[in-house]
């Protein structure tokens, strides 16, 4: 779990990004492999049933192992030009998309996909274990989340905090996946 570090604790969503990404930027190309293997592992044990995820960029847990992992099919996010919610596809081959991300490059399932599977893998910055979810701010996820999936914030162990700032457009977590395992809220 994170410790506030020196100086007062972060109170707002920008000052815990700030935070947040400090860390993520102070791991070591290392320490990310290592918990990515990490992550392939704690996976390998859960029954999420259909599972929507990420492909990680920069410095984001996650790897294309751990898609692997989840199974032979995977939906991931197609992130449209302006924000609002995300589009959908099968993983599969993949293509680069706007940010600097790569996104699936089959055929676009709408913005409703997510009701048809069980799990959804969300990338975040940091999560509180009361199931608030800080990503980057453009609130793409928030807006795409139904009612239904399992959601699981994918954080390093030291993002997993005791408490986040949150707002009523924030969809809360049922748990998260850090490299030591699942901790359900």
């Amino acid at each position: 779990m994170i410790d506030s570090g020196p100086g007062p604790t972060p109170e707002t969503k920008a000052e815990w990004r700030t935070r947040l990404r400090r860390g993520r930027a102070a791991m070591s190309d290392g320490a990310r492999a290592a918990a990515a293997a990490s992550l392939v592992r704690a996976v390998s044990g859960l029954d999420l049933g259909v599972v929507a995820a990420y492909v990680p960029v920069g410095s984001e847990p996650g790897s294309i192992e751990l898609l692997d992992a989840l199974g032979p099919q995977v939906l991931l996010p197609v992130t449209p030009p302006e924000p609002g919610p995300l589009n959908w596809a099968w993983s599969g081959s993949l293509a680069p998309g706007p940010f600097g991300l790569l996104e699936p490059a089959g055929p676009r399932l709408g913005t409703n996909a997510l009701a048809s599977v069980d799990t959804v893998l969300l990338p975040a910055l940091g999560v509180s274990r009361a199931g608030v979810r800080l990503g980057r701010g453009a609130g793409y996820y928030d807006r795409s989340l139904v009612a239904g999936p399992r959601l699981i914030a994918v954080v390093y162990d030291h993002e997993l905090v005791d408490f986040l700032p949150s707002e009523t457009t924030d969809v809360p977590v049922d748990a998260a996946l850090t490299p030591s395992g699942l901790v359900e809220f």
